[in-house]
């Protein structure tokens, strides 16, 4: 079992930045891939950035490519994502998740969840 809690989540304006924390406790961290994904409201949830469990490979939504950047601190446990340039069209609820195996673009193949955090951009 992985538990997972998200922080940072909060209300910028455009153009400003957020970094985004996930911290990890449980079975051994280190060897999960992790993902952060996000729902805005009336959308489907969507992969935002995915990180191999060494952190060697990252992989990003064209969306978001150059504005964001996910990293890990396995020793801390902890997987992060920061975000800059932000957008009204980023207002979303964000999640970070964990796979026991490389990374994926699918929701449905990540196992454990965080409840979330809320970001919101004004514009």
């Amino acid at each position: 079992q992985v538990q997972l809690v998200e922080s940072g989540g909060g209300l910028v304006q455009t153009g400003g930045s957020l970094r985004l924390s996930c911290a990890a406790s449980g079975r051994t961290f280190s060897s999960y891939a992790m993902g952060w994904f996000r729902r805005a409201p009336g959308k489907e949830r969507e992969l935002v950035a995915a990180i191999s469990a060494s952190g060697s490979s990252t992989t990003y939504a064209d969306s978001v490519k150059g504005r964001f950047t996910i990293s890990r601190d396995n020793p801390k446990s902890t997987v992060y994502l920061q975000m800059n340039s932000l957008e009204p069209e980023d207002t979303a609820v964000y999640y970070c998740a964990a796979r026991l195996s490389f990374y994926s673009a699918y929701a449905a193949h990540y196992s454990y969840w965080g409840q979330g955090t809320q970001v919101t951009v004004s514009s």
